[in-house]
C-alpha cells in the first residue's frame, strides 16, 4: 500500500494527481493482497462446479493482528461480515463505492493520509501545509529520495534486468506491486525516467503480465488465489 502511494506522490508537491481517480480502489486492492500474503484471508473453496475467482467469497483464515491499523480494520470487517462478500465487493465497500446506506460503515476513511503519515513516521516523507486558491491542504513532500529511488529501481529491474518471463518465479509482492500500481494509474511514474528503448521494453513486459489469465494462473502450484482474484477484479 505504501509503495503504491509513494509511486503516486509527486516528490516536491507531496500529493497525488488530482486527476487520478483509480488510486483509491487500487489501494483497497493492495490491502486485500497484503492480508492474503500475510495468511489472514483466503478465497472459499471453489467447489465441484469450479466457481470463478470473482464469484468466490473472501473468508477470514486468521484474525491475528497484523500490527498495521488499516489492515486490522479491513480484516475486522471481513471477519465480522456474514454472509461473506466477494473480492470485487470488498474493493467497492472499503472504498465507499456502494449505493447501500447500510454498508457505508465499511468505508476505510482517509487511507491516503494515514498511509502518508506512516511514511512520515518512517522518515520517507515530511508534512507541510500548502495554500491553494480556495482551500489549504496538508501535503507530504519527499524527504528521503533514496527510498523512493530504490522503489523505482525495484519496479524497473523486475521487468528489465531481473525479468524472468514467468510470473510464478517472480516475488509475489513485486508482481502484485506492478499489477496494482498499473491499476492505480501510478506505474507510469516508475518508468518515466527510462530511455525510450528501455521504456518500450519495460511496458511491453508489463502488458505481458496484464494479459495473463487470472483463472489459469491461480490454479498453478504455489499461486495465491486471492491475489489473482484482485488482479481479475481490476483487469476484467
Amino acid at each position: 500500500m505504501e509503495e503504491v502511494l509513494l509511486l503516486g506522490l509527486k516528490d516536491r508537491e507531496g500529493y497525488t494527481s488530482f486527476w487520478n481517480d483509480c488510486i483509491s480502489s487500487g489501494l483497497r486492492g493492495c490491502m486485500l493482497v497484503e492480508l492474503a500474503l500475510r495468511g489472514r484471508i483466503q478465497l472459499e473453496a471453489c467447489g465441484v462446479r469450479r466457481k470463478s475467482l470473482l464469484a468466490r467469497k473472501v473468508i477470514c483464515k486468521s484474525d491475528a493482528p497484523t500490527g498495521d491499523v488499516l489492515l486490522d480494520e479491513a480484516l475486522k470487517h471481513i471477519k465480522d461480515t456474514q454472509p461473506p462478500e466477494t473480492v470485487q465487493s470488498w474493493i467497492e465497500l472499503l472504498s465507499g463505492e456502494t449505493w447501500n446506506p447500510l454498508k457505508l460503515h465499511y468505508q476505510l476513511r482517509n487511507v491516503r493520509e494515514r498511509l502518508a503519515k506512516n511514511l512520515v513516521e518512517k522518515g520517507v516523507l515530511t508534512t507541510e501545509k500548502q495554500n491553494f486558491l480556495l482551500f489549504d491542504m496538508t501535503t507530504h513532500p519527499l524527504t528521503n529520495s533514496t527510498i523512493k529511488q530504490r522503489l523505482v529501481k525495484k519496479v524497473q529491474d523486475s521487468v528489465l534486468e531481473k525479468w524472468v518471463n514467468d510470473p510464478h518465479r517472480m516475488d509475489k509482492r513485486v508482481l502484485s506491486l506492478i499489477l496494482l500500481a498499473h491499476s492505480s494509474d501510478v506505474l507510469e511514474n516508475a518508468f518515466a525516467p527510462l530511455q525510450d528503448d528501455q521504456y518500450d521494453l519495460g511496458m511491453k513486459r508489463v502488458h505481458t503480465l496484464l494479459e495473463l489469465e487470472p483463472e489459469k494462473e491461480s490454479s498453478k502450484p504455489n499461486a495465491n488465489e486471492l491475489m489473482w482474484a484482485v488482479v481479475a477484479a481490476f483487469t476484467k
